[in-house]
């Protein structure tokens, strides 16, 4: 187990769950690991518990190396870990979540035995933060086409898990495709940026054993898109993020416009259900007719329309659900 496994570790303010973290890696059965923490600006007590682990690490013949940066965000912070990576495997997570005790090394071992894949993910299970000891469920079990090797267009269409703790990735590969190291800087999607590129390259291997635990918090950063001005700018920064890392991916013109028109339509949809949400009758005329213009709306879609673009139609939709309601009543 000569080769190393480095693992950044972006830090916000994380000094509530950031110890038990750094226990997991500590914890793990795998020996050769270097953790690059990326202190993003934090207002609390991180850095004193990131200056206090690096010679507990040091015992344990780990590296904890400690970087600072005014707060810029996830992709920010996830570059400038790159840039000290020095292993052989790269993996990165989150400083709320942790790693099961053997997950560095079946990972490594998963490689071992598929020499062909440049990534491993695994799965992961889902915990409550109130409750570590029973989980909610199965991360990635519930993707159709987890067991498939090529991920690429899995991952562009949002049908591939990317909890950011459950992958490894083989570095020499992943300088193949990006040997700049470069992370575009955004508040989030730093996943499909490091995985993207790789996938469309190379293979994945799928380890169906959950070796990350994901803990969901009533203040995480999904949750706190409670208002449409919120969900459109995660929406727009996603779109935004993608096809940036497409612009880098070598791909052919035919694929080019292909996967273009797939992040068009994905996210024109994704506005449209927004509009709806809001009550948005002009964003939702907007998008309606941009999924109209490039073949894109399904008679579902035109009856949602129809029924929360204008009033009649709503009326409408309204007394033939409940006919049909009747009917079914009358007729079971």
């Amino acid at each position: 187990m000569d080769e190393k496994i480095s693992i950044i570790l972006p830090c916000y303010n994380a000094g509530t769950t950031l110890e038990r973290c750094l226990k997991s890696v500590l914890a793990q059965t795998y020996p050769n690991i270097e953790v690059i923490a990326v202190d993003d600006g934090s207002t609390d007590h991180t850095a004193d518990i990131l200056k206090k682990y690096r010679p507990i690490f040091k015992e344990h013949r780990m590296c904890l190396r400690y970087l600072f940066e005014p707060n810029a965000g996830l992709g920010a912070a996830i570059h400038l870990g790159l840039q000290y990576v020095t292993g052989d495997y790269l993996c990165w997570s989150d400083p709320d979540d942790f790693y099961f005790p053997e997950s560095m090394k079946k990972r490594w071992l998963a490689f071992q035995a598929h020499p062909e894949c440049a990534v491993v993910s695994s799965d992961a299970f889902v915990f409550s933060s109130d409750d570590l000891h029973h989980p909610i469920k199965r991360e990635a079990a519930r993707f159709e086409h987890r067991y498939d090797p090529k991920q690429f267009e899995w991952l562009l269409t949002e049908k591939s898990h990317f909890c950011a703790g459950c992958h490894m990735i083989r570095m020499k590969d992943f300088l193949k495709v990006n040997p700049q190291k470069y992370i575009y800087p955004a508040r989030r999607g730093q996943n499909w940026q490091l995985l993207l590129p790789v996938y469309y390259c190379f293979k994945r291997y799928y380890l169906d054993e959950p070796l990350y635990a994901y803990v969901l918090y009533p203040d995480s950063m999904s949750s706190g898109d409670d208002s449409k001005e919120k969900e459109l700018q995660r929406i727009y920064e996603h779109e935004e993020i993608i096809r940036h890392t497409l612009s880098k991916i070598p791909l052919t013109k035919e694929e080019g416009r292909k996967y273009q028109k797939i992040l068009q339509l994905q996210y024109a949809r994704k506005r449209f259900f927004t509009a709806i949400d809001y009550k948005d009758r002009k964003l939702l005329k907007k998008q309606y007719l941009l999924l109209v213009r490039n073949n894109g709306i399904s008679s579902a879609d035109r009856m949602l329309y129809l029924r929360n673009r204008y009033i009649i139609w709503k009326i409408y939709y309204k007394f033939k659900d409940r006919w049909k309601e009747c009917i079914c009543t009358k007729y079971p």
